[in-house]
């Protein structure tokens, strides 16, 4: 069921059409410090293809980016116009994705300004939808090896059956908009999970498909989803094929990488504790910068 645009009270939401939702999920990826080798967004664009999901709200840039950080870029349209390309978030509707259950997916860039704000217009629409779950992806920078399966760290707020099985966090320290995000879920008593990707450090650069895969691979098993992934599992192939050929003539970087191997299969039953410490680490190095 639909609606034609208006009725939100926020004017930094604009409405390409109401919608109604059937207990739906909200998954949430956002580039930038939350975002290492662009593992999140890829696994949410990658969600959005394979559903089609259909676009039917945005938040206005405006408010919430400076310009001079993020520029907005210029592009031809089919008929040779010039437009400009703003830094947006968009959300997008995939009905009866999840077993009966809608997903709506939420990915943009993460905000330089006015961070309450800006989640407060997230939850808008979460709770004007019903949204029932929150899962957010993000991906960090870990010494791990790009030959060995992705480590995907999990913490949970609890509340719902699915997340039974995750760990709480605990972290304190600097956090991105997906830390306020949640924070406020909390306040808001909607359930969340936070999954956490690794990336080698040595490919900061590279857009790892290997770690979206993983991040997928982990929502299906969470939330018992069914949907595929043949895709992406040729591209994190490809993916691990080109780290090698990049590698394999630096004799330093081969051998750093034969001691993460060593030290990965030592340790590829690492405790949720353990997992747990390396992500705190990452977050607060980042918060240094």
């Amino acid at each position: 069921m639909t609606e034609q645009r208006g009725g939100s009270q926020n004017t930094h939401l604009d409405w390409y059409e109401r919608r109604s939702a059937q207990d739906p999920v909200m998954v949430l990826a956002f580039s930038g410090w939350n975002d290492a080798g662009n593992a999140a967004s890829s696994a949410a664009e990658y969600l959005e293809q394979t559903w089609g999901a259909a676009p039917f709200a945005t938040i206005d840039a405006e408010e919430f980016f400076d310009f001079t950080a993020i520029r907005p870029s210029i592009e031809l349209t089919q008929t040779g116009e010039r437009r400009i390309s703003w830094p947006s978030t968009t959300f997008t509707i995939a009905e009866g994705a999840l077993e009966g259950r809608d997903l709506i997916i939420v990915r943009g860039t993460e905000p330089q300004l006015k961070w309450r704000t800006f989640t407060e217009t997230i939850l808008t629409i979460a709770q004007e939808m019903g949204v029932t779950t929150m899962v957010s992806f993000g991906a960090l920078l870990a010494d791990v090896p790009h030959t060995r399966p992705t480590v995907v760290y999990t913490s949970s707020s609890g509340g719902v059956p699915e997340f039974e099985e995750l760990e709480t966090s605990t972290y304190e320290g600097p956090t991105g908009i997906i830390g306020v995000i949640h924070s406020a879920c909390s306040v808001a008593g909607i359930p969340y999970a936070s999954l956490w990707a690794t990336v080698p450090t040595y490919v900061p650069g590279a857009v790892s498909s290997k770690a979206a895969l993983a991040l997928l691979k982990r929502l299906r098993d969470l939330l018992g989803a069914e949907f595929e992934t043949d895709e992406l599992q040729r591209d994190s192939l490809e993916y691990v094929r080109q780290v090698d050929a990049y590698v394999e003539e630096d004799p330093e970087t081969v051998s750093f990488i034969a001691e993460l191997e060593r030290h990965y299969d030592a340790n590829h039953d690492a405790s949720p504790e353990k997992l747990v410490a390396e992500v705190e680490q990452f977050l607060r190095q980042r918060g240094d910068h």
